[in-house]
């Protein structure tokens, strides 16, 4: 009998054994990056409900902070032309001490000063769609916009002829992606020896500014034979005013982004094509990568998160319609 509760007590120990060192090893598993719970501060551009494209690279983050367990808050701007603001909330994010801030910089060169404070305080500084001067955060996530703005203009040159004159609709002077986008742009157009027809317009980021601004250009420039419009509002607003003028057959456009409206100037052959972004990947690895550099991996510096140019044509392939009609709350 003792013979038998000695084996029987031999393996209980054995299990206890089994079951501590599988407890442990899915602690490692399940928290490769850190058991610890992570507290992030994303900074979009914006906070505007009406900019298709940051409320799904907010879905992306949301995602990758329920799957990793993070605390993300977010916090923004009304409008992404208020720098002095996104400065602010960047000083008072320091405050907080998080462990890592995720930010879209709404200007190149402004906020380099406060993002070196948020360096020097020890917190993990994360870019994602807009970059900043000296590339100071660990890991840039984005579209390689100035690919990005040729392919933009590559489709509007394949439609237009060589003499015939454009213009360019930006969003926010100062924003690096509006300056690579637009770089890209005018390097493409003008090894194909296409005329601007003025200095950029710019929407700072408000459709409605767009159609405005391109009421006025079709009336005083009615050889305009193009436009390229940068970001989702700055197309949305062109693709409007030219429908509503009348100038679909005369006036072609090219645009960025992917919003229910901008699919509908698709359909309706207001607009040629718009290249597609992927913010949800953006959001999804900003919060990954912040994770990992805080957990102490490396990471890689920049990460092109890639771009498609859609056409009604591709529009409803699988793989495009993926993209263009991201799942958003």
């Amino acid at each position: 009998m003792s013979s038998l509760w000695s084996k029987i007590g031999l393996s209980a120990l054995l299990l206890f054994f089994i079951v501590a060192l599988g407890w442990v090893g899915y602690r490692m598993f399940t928290n490769e990056l850190d058991p610890k719970v992570r507290t992030i501060i994303y900074v979009p551009k914006t906070i505007d409900t009406s900019i298709e494209f940051w409320e799904v690279m907010k879905q992306g983050v949301a995602t990758a902070a329920k799957e990793f367990g993070a605390d993300v808050h977010t916090v923004g701007t009304d409008t992404e032309l208020d720098v002095d603001k996104q400065i602010q909330i960047l000083e008072q994010a320091m405050e907080e001490k998080p462990d890592a801030i995720i930010l879209a910089a709404t200007d190149y060169y402004r906020l380099v000063p406060v993002a070196v404070k948020i360096k020097a305080a020890g917190i993990t500084l994360i870019t994602v769609d807009s970059g900043l001067n000296g590339g100071i955060s660990e890991s840039f996530i984005a579209t390689d916009n100035y690919e990005a703005g040729r392919k933009a203009a590559q489709k509007l040159i394949e439609n237009i002829q060589s003499d015939d004159q454009v213009a360019i609709m930006n969003f926010v002077q100062g924003s690096a992606t509006a300056i690579e986008r637009e770089k890209g742009v005018r390097d493409a157009l003008s090894q194909n020896g296409v005329n601007l027809v003025q200095d950029t317009l710019y929407s700072n980021g408000s459709s409605k500014k767009a159609y405005q601004l391109t009421v006025d250009l079709l009336k005083n420039q009615p050889q305009l034979k193009g436009i390229i419009g940068l970001n989702e509002p700055s197309t949305l607003g062109a693709g409007l005013a030219i429908m509503d003028m009348g100038l679909k057959s005369k006036v072609k456009l090219v645009g960025f982004d992917n919003s229910s409206s901008e699919v509908q100037l698709l359909e309706n052959e207001t607009m040629l094509g718009t290249v597609i972004q992927k913010p949800f990947t953006m959001g999804y690895l900003a919060v990954k990568t912040a994770l990992e550099v805080v957990s102490g991996h490396k990471v890689a510096p920049v990460m092109d998160t890639g771009s498609e140019f859609i056409t009604k044509e591709n529009m409803y392939t699988s793989e495009n319609e993926k993209l263009m009609f991201p799942f958003i709350e």
